[in-house]
């Protein structure tokens, strides 16, 4: 995550993705924890966890690398060993959040299509471990980030802003977390989601044949199937959030594969005009993005979770109408 942009459109975007992300993460973590949204134990434990690394990604990625760098550069954060703090929890919050995306679709992909396996692995237990060692691993990973700087000025014997130090692209051993790190994120990940969910169409297709033709023999043509009901709600899920991150996250793919087949570098944001600088923020923005798109898809495809949003709204108006009533009636009486 390099320095913020300047810019009039980055000024503007990043407040208003925080104003977003920050209300809509909190109001999907609350209506998921309490577990009425008609989704199995399972399915709520990874979709609360990727709400809450979500909105660790808002925090660190958008509050306080993008919003605090663009309107106070010179606050205490850009210290040499505040930012280097903020870029190992960006990572660490970023990657936990794409590899938690990529544990959900193998569960579901497990649930779809692999039925004998299913009863053992997509339970609240499975999920809970998956989840930690997800965390833990990426905690660990994300560890060299924070040493890879150094600072860019001294001043009255304080160490000011972030420059990556020269090892980290001569040293063989930087080289290699570099390359491992990019490999993991994104290339990895997404070609994970395109073949789990490659596979998991495959399966559908052909269950679904089967089971259109068994269903119409045993109870007629035109009686709807619930178990094909109940299945097409979790694809549904599973699929939006699914294409979702990888239309967010290609772009950043994009600039990789770029930079690395045009033996070119990422550009510092020095020349707002520079095609390399464009796409390359342009895929952060979208990245960055990908923190808030969570909620609206449960809004979009979860009728109980509509329901559940709503009951929200409604809480605190209807204790402020009550309120009023009370106290119209004490002033009547």
């Amino acid at each position: 995550m390099h320095a913020p942009p300047s810019g009039l459109v980055y000024a503007i975007y990043y407040p208003v993705l925080a104003a977003i992300a920050v209300p809509a993460n909190l109001v999907a973590i609350v209506i998921l924890s309490r577990g009425r949204c008609g989704l199995s134990k399972c399915i709520t434990w990874y979709l609360v966890s990727m709400a809450v690394t979500d909105f660790l990604v808002v925090i660190t990625g958008v509050i306080l690398n993008r919003i605090i760098g663009i309107y106070f550069p010179f606050s205490v954060l850009s210290t040499t060993v505040a930012c280097s703090l903020s870029n190992a929890l960006i990572f660490a919050s970023r990657d936990s959040s794409v590899w938690l995306t990529v544990a959900f679709t193998f569960d579901r992909f497990v649930a779809i299509c692999c039925q004998n396996l299913k009863a053992k692995y997509c339970t609240e237990k499975t999920a809970a471990v998956v989840i930690g060692t997800v965390c833990a691993l990426i905690s660990i990973k994300s560890v060299p980030w924070y040493f890879i700087h150094e600072p860019k000025y001294i001043i009255d014997n304080i160490p000011w802003y972030c420059n990556i130090k020269l090892s980290f692209y001569t040293s063989p051993a930087w080289r290699i977390f570099g390359w491992f790190d990019r490999i993991s994120i994104p290339c990895l990940p997404l070609l994970l989601m395109l073949l789990l969910n490659a596979l998991t169409v495959r399966h559908i297709l052909v269950a679904s044949r089967v089971r259109r033709r068994i269903w119409a023999k045993s109870n007629g043509e035109n009686q709807s199937d619930p178990e094909m009901e109940s299945r097409r709600k979790s694809i549904v899920l599973l699929f939006t959030i699914s294409g979702s991150f990888i239309l967010l996250w290609t772009p950043n793919l994009i600039n990789f594969l770029y930079v690395t087949i045009s033996n070119g570098y990422y550009s510092t944001g020095s020349n707002l005009n520079d095609p390399k600088f464009i796409l390359q923020e342009s895929a952060n923005m979208l990245q960055l993005l990908s923190c808030c798109t969570n909620t609206c898809i449960y809004v979009g495809t979860q009728s109980k979770f509509r329901d559940e949003l709503k009951n929200m709204i409604k809480y605190p108006l209807n204790i402020i109408i009550n309120q009023l009533n009370k106290d119209q009636n004490k002033s009547q009486s």
